[in-house]
């Protein structure tokens, strides 16, 4: 009776508005840098002599961060018997991990000063731990400062915070590194100087302080300490520690070829040396892959200590994190290279900045228009606003670009891409399952068109992925957790984790490109979208095994 009563408690317990206004300011962050990369990625290909694999090495650095972050946490809750971010509660570990990001801005301003790109990698790496560390605690901590059954409408206003932040960090980065937003050539980019981005991440770090300074003050912020024993899942961390040390082991070769690199080598063998890498890098993809479903099918023999990795659902889900955050970060990342090429206007870093806008727009697009149904609104309202939102959100992004001073009419008729969105909502009826399998086969149908074509029509096609992108979190996310009951903390911290693929895919990509061709190494972004379909797919099966019908409505943000 007690136990009901404290349920029923919980459910009236109203919003806590102070608080979710505060804690929203962390989903800024996360967009604005991540979307920031896409456009700090040609240019230190540029400025420092990269090639393409290299210059994804800022993807690596940022989203393997996420990796170990989450994996430490694990550590530190296997050994201790307690959740690290339940001790500490979710405001101080929010707090802690906006300081350790403003470590990282420290970090980046050295590495700068010494013109050092391994130093900037660093930086970025303190950057996304400490990001890591907020995302863990950020999501859930949404979830409590409220109605459970309203919980998914405060992580998608989180969501749409975030998209915000992807859709104007290009713009500020470009700002910063160009001095300008007219177009400059790749040779003016190499003659640049770094110092602008001293100014960036000084008021970077600033903001990370400011606001960390803004929770722990906070008399409306709630503690959120949970004191609940974490159930032991003593052979999953020895599995993930076993995955981590072959990781490193798999990238340690391809960085050994970059230190002792061929001189006055053939065609041929530059061709050999650049397969050999990619060789190497698909091996850490196999160790992640392989390494999971050996654990899931260990698991499901003898679940003692694997803890969650016994649910299929969760473990295919970890892999469609893995995989989306993949190819939502690949395609952007090296949206920039192909737009170089001759065959897609010619266009410099620096004139490519509006489309890469476009596609972290398109993820803003997407989220706004999913956040439409975290409302108690009509049907009849609902739908009409599904129809408004997303063009509203395309006419402000349009707007931007333009008081920016770059040419938006190149980018008018993507305006077709959005209508097309505009039908995969209706159609997927806010049904997780229906609209993961309807948006991936989107995802898949729009690289294949990149993929047979040029110009315009194909840069529509790439730019689309991020109108795909944009509802897929929510749907792999709750998907993967249902029915895990006293295991949900843990699966999501998993999840979290593999965050990964947005560090693994992008190199996967670059390396190909280096080797097939920037255009073509797009197959890579199909590939994963057909695996997303797969998961859909496959889970819906798994799910009703268990007794789970979970084809109800829902919502979505973002990462």
């Amino acid at each position: 009776m007690n136990q009901e009563t404290n349920i029923l408690a919980d459910i009236k317990k109203p919003t806590n508005y102070g608080a979710l206004g505060t804690l929203v300011t962390v989903f800024f962050f996360w967009g604005f840098i991540a979307a920031g990369n896409s456009v700090f990625i040609p240019f230190c290909k540029h400025y420092f002599d990269l090639d393409q694999f290299q210059s994804q090495l800022i993807d690596f650095a940022f989203y393997t961060a996420y990796y170990v972050g989450a994996l430490l946490l694990f550590i530190f809750g296997t050994v201790g018997g307690k959740d690290l971010v339940g001790k500490w509660g979710y405001k101080k570990s929010i707090v802690y991990g906006l300081l350790f990001s403003a470590l990282g801005a420290a970090a980046m301003i050295m590495a700068v000063n010494g013109n050092s790109f391994s130093g900037m990698l660093v930086g970025l790496f303190i950057v996304a731990l400490g990001f890591s560390l907020q995302q863990t605690a950020a999501q859930p901590f949404a979830i409590t400062l409220g109605d459970p059954a309203t919980g998914t409408a405060r992580v998608t206003l989180g969501g749409a915070v975030n998209s915000f932040g992807t859709s104007i960090g290009p713009l500020v980065v470009a700002l910063a590194l160009f001095g300008t937003t007219a177009a400059i050539t790749d040779d003016q980019i190499a003659a640049l100087s770094l110092s602008k981005v001293i100014v960036l991440y000084i008021g970077v770090g600033a903001l990370f302080i400011s606001a960390a300074a803004m929770f722990n003050f906070s008399k409306k912020v709630p503690s959120g300490v949970i004191l609940e024993k974490t159930e032991s899942g003593n052979k999953a961390l020895i599995m993930l520690l076993i995955m981590t040390v072959l990781l490193g082991a798999m990238f340690v070769p391809v960085f050994g070829t970059y230190k002792n690199p061929l001189v006055n080598a053939t065609e041929a063998e530059q061709k050999a040396l650049e397969i050999y890498r990619l060789r190497w890098l698909l091996g850490a993809l196999a160790v992640v892959v392989v390494g999971l479903l050996v654990s899931n099918l260990s698991a499901r023999k003898k679940p003692d200590g694997w803890g969650a990795m016994r649910y299929p659902q969760l473990v295919l889900g970890m892999l469609g994190i893995f995989t989306y955050v993949g190819v939502e970060v690949a395609v952007g990342s090296n949206l920039g290279e192909l737009l170089k090429q001759k065959e897609f206007g010619s266009l410099s870093a620096s004139q490519a900045t509006p489309y890469i806008m476009m596609y972290w727009g398109s993820l803003m697009i997407g989220r706004w228009t999913g956040a439409v149904s975290a409302f108690n609104f009509s049907k009849a309202k609902k739908q009409l606003l599904q129809l408004i939102v997303p063009l509203v959100a395309f006419g402000i992004l349009i707007l931007i670009i333009y008081l920016s001073n770059y040419d938006v009419s190149a980018l008018f008729y993507y305006i077709i891409c959005v209508v097309v969105m505009i039908a995969a909502f209706f159609l997927s009826k806010d049904r997780p399952v229906q609209t993961l399998l309807i948006f991936s086969l989107l995802g898949i149908a729009g690289m294949v068109v990149g993929l047979l074509s040029t110009g315009i029509v194909a840069i529509y096609a790439f730019l689309s992925a991020g109108l795909c992108c944009s509802i897929m979190w929510p749907s792999i996310f709750s998907l993967s957790i249902a029915g895990l009951g006293k295991y949900e903390s843990q699966g999501s911290a998993f999840l979290i984790m593999m965050i990964l693929g947005g560090g693994i895919i992008p190199p996967i990509q670059g390396k190909l490109a280096d080797i097939i061709g920037i255009h073509q190494s797009y197959i890579i972004a199909a590939v994963c979208f057909a695996y997303l379909a797969l998961f859909a797919f496959l889970v819906k099966g798994i799910l009703r095994k268990q007794g789970i019908d979970y084809d109800a409505e829902i919502s979505g943000g973002g990462h």
